[in-house]
């Protein structure tokens, strides 16, 4: 199961799996039935319009948000998960420096985003470094 972001809100996609392909693309009997399947392309066909209509840098900046929102999750981890919240947290300087004011109204908030989670990933490398007597390791 998978979900598509529209500007309505997030939206869990049926796996594709779950249509057999002999009702995949024939229409139902003469009552006028929907074919199992039908129901969830409408609604993906209808979905996807949406996703369409928003503007891309809003799509993106959201994009941007679930990325801080994983680096603060290996962050929040006892011990934290310094080498996954890096990974994380230069995606998301990747995105928010490299794009800028192209991203719209977002851009000054997602800045000051990467900035204060590069500080929290600095602080907790510390704090880490010194509890494990400054032996390292990321995880």
């Amino acid at each position: 199961m998978s979900s598509l972001w529209t500007p309505g809100g997030e939206h869990r996609i049926p796996s594709q799996q779950a249509v057999p392909p002999e009702h995949a693309s024939s229409p139902a009997g003469d009552r006028g039935e929907q074919v199992p399947g039908a129901e969830a392309r409408a609604e993906l066909a209808e979905l996807e319009r949406q996703l369409l209509a928003a503007a891309p840098e809003d799509v993106i900046a959201n994009h941007c948000y679930g990325i801080f929102q994983l680096a603060a999750l290996y962050l929040a981890q006892r011990p934290p998960r310094l080498d996954s919240a890096r990974l994380a947290i230069d995606a998301l300087g990747c995105l928010v420096n490299g794009l800028g004011e192209r991203l719209g109204a977002a851009a000054p908030t997602l800045a000051e985003s990467v900035t204060q989670i590069q500080l929290a990933f600095v602080e907790l490398a510390r704090a880490h470094e010194r509890a494990d007597g400054g032996q390292g390791g990321g995880q």
